[in-house]
């Protein structure tokens, strides 16, 4: 394990200064921010909008996203909107009293929707924006985009904290989020072509890395953590791809999977995008259940390490990541709130989701693999996820500039049998999972600077986790661990398949139209939804 005690280079993001996002509690500020009760309604519910700010009138709009986006309402509010915040709203929540509600009418189709304020003041114009699901209510499509709304509960910065630095004790990490706050600005939409975290430029001899999407973050205005969680990033252009070629989704968040044991019923596709990285116990119950029962799963997404659990009332995300501070440490230990892979939780990832983000880590961000191909090579092409591509066993597809295997990836144990890798099982791979494509990936950034650049994801930083969870004896194929594999894979659970591209960057394959990339996507997806004619 790394020397926790050596000088080591700050994270690139925690440059000192960089502020993020509050409201002031100064009656003369220009502000507006706003949130809602929950994530996601149907037709008929009632959305209840909280808003703060110092403008006595605002536009509120609501658009539902995608390819075509629709405005389906546009009036003014007015009244006194300034409410008062507490310091630790990032955890405890704002308070705010409610503002207003909004009628989900029956006629408005299933999606995603965004919501809008603009606040008009002397010389300037401020917006904010959440957003809310309206989920399909009888008639509902074949395939449905569960969001990575966990992912997003722990990127977001608002009001100071989450799940990685800011806390008002020692600016760490906050162990619990509050759902009611609003949102870093970034999370939900912005200008095409923001920066992301893959470094799609191969460097010359003697680089010295520079960080694109803080300094963008910085320069603009947009919470530093804008790339790393959500619908602009992740979901909005893998919908707008699917959407002009013909699929269909219904909406769904993962906090629907908690609460709602049903959640999944119906559906002959679950699809999810991006970046994936946090699970409660429950969510995985219903994936799990709903793949036994004959249903599938099109992961385009990476990264899936961290058990979390949800207050009784939804409105508290928990993960204390070091399950040594967890309250539930003696009376709960399957609940513990870190890698699923502790010894106390018995559940490891690759058992839902074929692959783990402890088998594999990073690619092509910041100093990390940063002259790798930056895609995946091809080691079963007989499979009928390549069919149609005409790709080759050792051919690579998604490489630089594209990099669909960049930032976080998932990955397994593995070895190789007459040159095809096989998972050894060690880390609870299912014996029916089949390795697809490989590409490079450690656990995170060597310092070559003597801490004088700050780092992505400094390797130090996986091996102090390692050393939390699992004390001085982590399971024999984590121990001093540098190095693995994201993977492209395949299996079967009980009577469903799921494929997984064990990636967070797939999407931008499809956004730079990767022919391979995209014929990948086709394949996967009319396989599921369309059985008989794959």
């Amino acid at each position: 394990m790394t020397d926790t005690t050596i000088n080591r280079p700050r994270h690139a993001w925690s440059i000192p200064g960089w502020s993020s996002e509050k409201a002031s509690n100064d009656p003369h500020a220009r502000e507006v921010w706003c949130y809602t009760d929950k994530p996601s309604y149907r037709g008929g519910e009632t959305v209840q909008v909280f808003i703060h700010s110092t403008a006595s009138s605002l536009t509120l709009r609501v658009i539902r996203d995608g390819k075509t986006p629709r405005k389906v309402l546009d009036r003014v509010i007015e009244g006194d909107f300034r409410q008062v915040t507490p310091v630790d709203a990032y955890a405890r929540g704002c308070g705010w009293a409610q503002a207003l509600g909004i009628d989900i009418d029956e006629r408005w189709t299933p999606g995603f929707y965004l919501l809008r304020l603009t606040a008009a003041f002397p010389g300037e114009t401020l917006e904010t924006e959440h957003y809310f699901v309206v989920k399909a209510a009888r008639e509902r499509q074949s395939a449905v985009m569960l969001l990575t709304t966990s992912t997003l509960a722990a990127y977001n910065d608002w009001g100071g904290g989450n799940s990685y630095r800011g806390s008002l004790e020692d600016d760490g990490p906050s162990a619990e989020l509050s759902l009611h706050r609003p949102l870093g600005r970034g999370f939900l939409s912005k200008p095409i072509g923001a920066p992301r975290n893959a470094h799609n430029s191969t460097p010359p001899p003697g680089w010295v890395p520079r960080h694109e999407v803080y300094e963008w973050a910085m320069a603009n205005g947009y919470s530093r953590h804008h790339a790393d969680a959500f619908w602009a990033t992740y979901e909005r252009p893998f919908v707008v791809w699917a959407e002009e070629n013909g699929y269909a989704f219904d909406y769904l968040t993962q906090w629907d999977l908690h609460f709602d044991p049903t959640a999944l019923d119906g559906y002959q596709c679950v699809v999810i995008a991006g970046h994936d990285e946090y699970w409660s116990w429950e969510m995985r119950d219903v994936l799990d259940a709903y793949l036994e029962d004959g249903g599938n799963l099109a992961r385009f997404a990476g990264n899936f390490i961290w058990q979390i659990r949800l207050s009784a009332d939804g409105a508290t995300q928990v993960c204390y990541k070091d399950p040594r501070l967890d309250p539930l440490a003696e009376s709960q230990p399957e609940r513990l709130t870190t890698l699923w892979e502790h010894p106390k939780i018995k559940r490891p990832s690759a058992s839902t989701m074929g692959l783990a983000g402890i088998g594999g880590c990073y690619n092509r961000y910041g100093t990390t693999t940063p002259r790798s191909s930056g895609g995946f090579t091809v080691y079963r092409p007989e499979h009928w996820a390549f069919a149609g591509t005409d790709l080759y066993y050792g051919d690579v597809f998604g490489g630089a500039p594209v990099c669909i295997a960049a930032f976080e990836l998932d990955g397994v144990e593995y070895g190789f049998r007459k040159g095809i890798p096989y998972a050894t099982g060690e880390d609870g791979a299912p014996e029916s999972l089949e390795i697809l494509a490989m590409a490079p990936a450690v656990v995170g950034a060597d310092d070559h600077w003597n801490g004088k650049v700050p780092l992505g994801a400094p390797a130090w930083e996986v091996a102090d986790l390692l050393q939390v969870a699992f004390g001085p004896n982590p399971p024999e194929y984590l121990r001093g661990k540098r190095y693995g594999s994201g993977m492209v894979a395949s299996f079967r659970k009980g009577r469903g398949t799921v494929f997984n591209a064990g990636t967070c960057e797939w999407v931008n394959g499809l956004i730079q139209r990767d022919p391979y990339t995209e014929t990948i996507t086709h394949n996967v997806l009319n396989r599921f939804l369309y059985p008989t004619e794959a």
